[in-house]
């Protein structure tokens, strides 16, 4: 398997580990529906998140959590809404990016920023 999908996939296992640990309920992970990926849909205080992972080593141009741009937000949001339209959700949901740094000696480091689409939907 490519290098860089073995980051991806170490990452999103940190993600779900680590937000486990915060409290979120995860639902699902590596959803595929026609219009796209879903790389987690978890739970957190009664509102559905669909988390998009995004993992980078250190000393890349742009920090994991620049490269979610507005084409795939507005992708993050169209999957989105049809998963939760396929569970039947009518309820609040957000979508949050887990952003992780990998450092040369292979140290990861996460941050999540939640509600990246504040007003969207």
């Amino acid at each position: 398997m490519a290098r860089h999908l073995d980051l991806g996939m170490a990452g999103e296992s940190l993600a779900c580990r680590e937000l486990s640990r915060l409290g979120y309920r995860i639902i699902e992970t590596n959803v595929r529906m026609k219009m796209g990926e879903l790389d987690i849909v978890a739970e957190e205080g009664g509102e559905m998140v669909v988390v998009e992972v995004r993992t980078r080593t250190l000393g890349r141009m742009l920090p994991p959590e620049a490269t979610v741009g507005p084409s795939k937000i507005r992708k993050l949001v169209r999957t989105g809404t049809a998963w939760m339209d396929s569970r039947g959700w009518e309820g609040p949901w957000r979508i949050d990016i887990a952003a992780i740094t990998v450092d040369g000696d292979g140290k990861p480091s996460l941050e999540i920023f939640k509600d990246i689409t504040v007003g969207l939907i």
